[in-house]
């Protein structure tokens, strides 16, 4: 296979793994074994796809905008703990061995996804029992902002979204459903959002170490920037259920894939 037909192949890769990220998260599980199949070592194939990916979350990010409307304060808060997080994963990427983690990566991705699935049944049975850190019949009427145990959450996933993040907007998607919203597309827009932040953080830190292999991240980077726009408009034009079904697809295909390839 020569050069061109490579790199297109990791642009087209790329384009749908921001496609991907705009709808649910896991496009790292495309970008990162394209850019292996590339002759990439490792630690700088997923620094590589972190970089590639940011400016496909700054497309979705842009296509989601008016969801945030009801929600910026939310939004501004959530960037806290994305920002730090994101930092100290890239930190503790850059120092310690790899594997050890990726042992949990499967288990994290299938059980936020098993959380996705089940969390309309268990938040109708904790409202029926008057339980919940949030109770609110629509999501313009949330509290001005999240709980601290939320942005605790949201640091926690940061580090993971930092360290590789395969499945990190399910992670975020999951507690942002258990914590009151209903509207799946306003809840994209703030994974979205959260992503961008702690990838941002992230990839700067790994542009500044030298591990970046720039000629695939420029080329990847385009493919997620079409990719992620385009997806991020039409997943607010289909009913809220199919995007749901999408995302456990999505969640369960990432989990079992990282189980194989582990």
């Amino acid at each position: 296979m020569n050069d061109a037909l490579q790199i297109a192949l990791a642009v087209a890769a790329a384009a749908v793994a921001g496609a991907i990220n705009a709808i649910a998260g896991g496009g790292t599980l495309l970008t990162f074994p394209a850019l292996i199949g590339l002759g990439i070592e490792p630690l700088s194939a997923n620094a590589t796809s972190t970089v590639a990916l940011w400016p496909g979350a700054v497309g979705s990010m842009w296509g989601y905008r008016r969801e945030l409307a009801g929600v910026r304060s939310w939004a501004a808060w959530f960037a806290v703990p994305s920002l730090v997080g994101g930092a100290l994963g890239a930190w503790l990427l850059l120092r310690t061995p790899a594997d050890r983690f990726d042992a949990f990566v499967p288990w994290l991705v299938l059980g936020a996804t098993a959380l996705f699935m089940v969390q309309p049944v268990l938040a109708r049975a904790l409202e029926r029992r008057g339980v919940g850190a949030v109770r609110t019949a629509d999501d313009d009427r949330l509290p001005a902002s999240p709980p601290l145990h939320v942005l605790a959450y949201q640091f926690c996933v940061g580090i993971y979204g930092g360290y590789f993040g395969a499945g990190v907007g399910i992670l975020m998607l999951a507690v942002l459903g258990f914590m009151g919203l209903r509207n799946i597309h306003r809840m994209n827009g703030l994974k979205n959002w959260g992503g961008l932040c702690m990838n941002a953080v992230a990839a700067i830190t790994f542009a500044t170490k030298g591990i970046v292999h720039w000629p695939s991240a420029l080329a990847m980077a385009l493919g997620s920037v079409l990719g992620g726009y385009a997806t991020a408009g039409f997943a607010q034009r289909v009913p809220q259920a199919v995007v749901r079904k999408a995302v456990v697809v999505i969640g369960l295909a990432s989990g079992l894939w990282l189980l194989v390839e582990r």
